[in-house]
């Protein structure tokens, strides 16, 4: 039960995050869901960073870990957020930005994960 309390609650956090921080990297921008991108990349770089703590250097023990990555990452990325405004790119007849949205995506997210590796095992490095 107590894992489930810090998941619900990392979740709200990372919900209301998503709310805000999504709308404030969108503000205006109509057609291209850049603020979903913005959120997808803020948080694979986290999530990296958590994960990376975690695995190689233990500064995170697991009910935090669950917290933030389960709960609060969780809730603030937004796999099917994506998943919709992709879709609905391709039903505007919108394939380029379809296409950058995709892509973009992808690779943003995929460096977010490197980057966060990088910097947690540079850090501890040096």
């Amino acid at each position: 039960m107590h894992v489930l309390l810090l998941v619900g609650v990392g979740g709200s956090i990372g919900a209301i995050l998503r709310y805000l921080v999504g709308g404030w990297i969108q503000n205006g921008i109509a057609t291209f869901p850049l603020g979903t991108l913005g959120v997808n990349f803020i948080g694979s770089l986290v999530l990296s960073i958590v994960m990376y703590l975690s695995e190689y250097r233990g500064v995170f023990g697991e009910e935090t870990r669950i917290f933030l990555t389960i709960g609060l990452l969780g809730a603030f990325t937004t796999m099917s957020t994506f998943s919709y405004e992709s879709f609905r790119l391709l039903e505007q007849k919108e394939t380029l930005l379809f296409g950058i949205n995709f892509l973009g995506t992808m690779l943003l997210t995929l460096c977010a994960i490197y980057l966060g590796r990088y910097l947690v095992l540079a850090a501890w490095r040096g």
